[in-house]
Formats: structure tokens, C-alpha cells, sequence
């Protein structure tokens, strides 16, 4: 016996939930499949429990994609004012963070719930515990179904039809929440361009020998500005048993390229070389890694910073040597390892092609009925409630046409 449905969703998901949401709305009879046990099980542990769903500043300069203008159409019609309407409809109390980011203050089943609600109010099936074996494109009746494609799924719990198809599977990002491939082999299966993915807002791993010496700061926190060639973003970068991470080092990671020298400002909020030319005419006698101190931990002045002349006065000190101090402090260099993977990996970076997708409805332009949306498609946030938000509009935007 086989299921029919006008939509089906592949995935429980962020995307996934909102898309069933809105095109039940429409009156599409819609059945959501999902092969994990729960679901919005990404939403759940996000945000340390608290669900990072949005911020109040999301422009396109936020994502990473080969195609940068792809999201700005999805982003412009589903904004973080549109989700937060629905997150005041049902009174969820939220705060601030810092850079506009917003979080549940109670749980983010909070906003599960409320996807959950919409979902169910909207008429839509969700059956979980159901693997997809097999996806086939088929030609269905003009009247059975007043549409001439179609897709027949397989799964060991029954067989599905529907007319509109949408991969809402995510990436590969922590795979003990379930994560996996599925998305991109299909889009191959019918001839869809894929690029190639990565991990990415996941913590850097270190050389052997950075590893031990940098292992006496476990645990140490400090405001950093961290760049590559080509990004910069000015955050804490917390130091691990395992290397570096924080949120300077998360947003960072997504820039790196593997054997790329990382330069890290370990004083933003100061000029060195001003501050240490004041003291050396205030406090003359003052040892160099005493003034430092005002500004970093001294385990990380002790460990970061011996290759200067700690011990030596501030007067004895010249304005070259000032100088050097100036740049070894403010542009601190490391090279990564690499990173810790998927297996910590808050994101996918990488995934079905844009091109090959309509920005308007995320529909590919290939394969008539076959929607893209969420973490699958390359369109990859910056740390802050941004893949949230990119979830929730590209959901909306696909759940309006299919």
C-alpha cells in the first residue's frame, strides 16, 4: 500500500518543521518522515539548551556561500522580525546577547513546542523512526494529482507518493544527533551539482608541540580579534585540552583553510605600545610582565608571551624593542592542526548548489518538484542564530510553492 501526500518533507528539522508549517497553511496535505526518534533534535540542544533562533542584524554578509547572493532573497522575505512575531504570538520569553544574538531565557523546547503546535494546527503528519531506502522521480496523473511529476519514496515501514519533494535532511555536523549524507547523494542521484563540504564553526585542533605548551591554559577565556586573510572577527577565544575554540575560534573556523597560519590579537581593546610608552614614563620601574597584567592573564602572558623580555624593566626598555613587543602581542601567529570535524562541528559548510536551486522558491531548476532547504543547501551562518534564521526563511520561502 502506498501513502499519498501532496508534499512529503524528508526531515524534522528546523527547515523541515517551518516548510510543513507554512504549506499546510495552504491547504497541501503534507507528511513529514524523519528517521531519528525525535524530532527538532538540532533545535533542542542548541544554544546550550537556550536555542540561539535568530538575531536581530542578519544581512547576507553574514553567510558563506560560492554563490553570495543566493540567500539574500529567502532572508528578505522571511526576516528575523517575521520569526519573532511568531516566537511573541506565543509569549516565549527571550534576551539578548552580545552582536543582536537571541535566545530562549527558559528552554529551546520552547520553540520546538511552538513549531510543533504550528505544525499540528496546520494539519501536518509527522512520522518519525522512518528511514528512507529508495527516492524515484515518477510521471503521475495530470488528473490524479493536477501535476505531471511526482516521487516515489521507500522506507521499511511503507511506501510514500507525493507530487512535491523537500530535502530538509541537514549537513553532517554532529553526527550523534543523526546527521547524515543523505541530502547530498540524492541531489546527486538525480544529477544535482554538490560542492564539496566541511566542517565548520568547530573548534581548531593543534600541532604536538603548540598542544603541550598551550595545555597550562585550559580553561582560560580572553578577548581576542583572530583573522585569516581574508576574515577577522573580534570574540573570546577560550583555550581547551583539546586546542583552541570559543567563538572567535568557531567563526574563524569557517574561514581557515587547512595549513593556514591563524594571526591572533591578544589585546584588542588597547594599543600596546601607547599603553607600555605611558607606563614607562609613570611607573618606570615596572617590570614588563607586570604592565601586562593589566591587560591578560598571567598564565597566558607566562606561556603566550616568553619570548619577550618579561623581566626587564619598562625605562630599560627602547622604542624598538617596544615596537616588537607592540607586534608579537597584537599579532600573535599559530597554525592550526586542524579542526576537531563534524563530530563537534556546529555546521556543514559546502552542500547542494545554488545554482542549481531558485532563489525564490528553492526549487531545483533541474528536477520539477524537488525542493532544497536549511543546512543541505550552501548557505552556511555565522555563529549568532544565523543558520536559524536561514532554516526558517528558506523553509518559509519553499512551503509557499510546494
Amino acid at each position: 500500500m502506498t501513502t499519498k501526500a501532496d508534499v512529503i518533507i524528508i526531515g524534522a528539522s528546523a527547515s523541515g518543521l517551518m516548510c510543513a508549517i507554512e504549506a499546510g497553511k495552504r491547504g497541501r496535505s503534507v507528511i513529514v518522515l524523519d528517521h531519528a526518534n525525535k524530532a527538532g533534535k538540532k533545535i533542542l540542544m542548541s544554544g546550550g539548551g537556550r536555542c540561539n533562533f535568530t538575531n536581530y542584524q542578519v544581512d547576507a554578509d553574514n553567510y558563506l556561500s560560492h554563490n553570495p547572493h543566493f540567500c539574500k532573497s529567502a532572508l528578505s522575505r522571511f526576516t528575523q522580525w517575521d520569526f519573532l512575531a511568531l516566537v511573541d504570538k506565543y509569549q516565549i520569553p527571550f534576551h539578548e546577547r552580545d552582536h543582536g544574538q537571541l535566545f530562549c531565557d527558559e528552554s529551546a523546547r520552547n520553540i520546538l513546542n511552538m513549531l510543533l503546535t504550528e505544525a499540528r494546527m496546520a494539519g501536518v503528519n509527522i512520522q518519525l523512526n522512518t528511514e528512507i531506502t529508495a527516492v524515484d522521480k515518477i510521471a503521475l496523473d495530470k488528473f490524479d494529482r493536477n501535476t505531471d511529476h511526482g516521487f516515489d519514496l521507500r522506507t521499511k515501514l511503507g511506501n510514500y507518493r507525493c507530487s512535491s519533494l523537500v530535502i530538509a535532511s541537514g549537513g553532517l555536523s554532529i553526527p550523534r544527533m543523526g546527521a547524515s549524507a543523505f541530502g547530498y547523494r540524492l541531489a546527486k542521484q538525480f544529477g544535482i551539482n554538490v560542492w564539496p563540504t566541511r566542517a565548520g564553526l568547530v573548534p581548531f585542533t593543534l600541532q604536538p608541540g603548540d598542544k603541550t605548551q598551550l595545555a597550562e591554559l585550559s580553561g582560560i577565556a580572553i578577548d581576542t580579534h583572530i583573522s585569516t586573510a581574508i576574515q577577522g572577527f573580534r570574540e573570546n577565544t577560550l583555550f581547551t585540552h583539546r586546542g583552541l575554540s570559543g567563538p572567535a575560534i568557531l567563526q574563524i573556523s569557517s574561514y581557515w583553510k587547512a595549513g593556514e597560519i591563524v594571526s591572533m590579537n591578544l589585546c584588542p581593546a588597547v594599543t600596546i605600545i601607547d599603553e607600555l610608552k605611558t607606563l614607562q614614563q609613570q611607573r618606570p620601574q615596572l617590570h614588563l610582565n607586570n604592565a601586562l597584567h593589566n591587560w591578560l592573564p598571567r598564565r597566558v602572558i607566562a606561556t603566550l608571551l616568553k619570548g619577550l623580555p618579561l623581566e626587564a624593566t619598562l625605562q630599560s626598555l627602547s622604542s624598538r624593542q617596544l615596537e616588537a613587543i607592540d607586534e608579537y602581542i597584537h599579532h600573535w601567529k599559530i597554525k592550526p592542526n586542524g579542526t576537531e570535524g563534524y563530530r563537534t562541528a556546529e555546521v556543514t559548510i559546502g552542500g547542494v548548489d545554488c545554482n542549481a536551486l531558485s532563489s525564490k522558491t528553492m526549487e531545483s531548476t533541474q528536477v520539477k518538484g524537488l525542493f532544497f532547504i536549511g543546512e543541505v543547501v550552501d548557505v552556511t551562518g555565522w555563529l549568532g542564530g544565523y543558520n536559524f534564521q536561514w532554516a526558517w526563511a528558506s523553509g518559509w520561502c519553499a512551503g509557499q510553492y510546494t
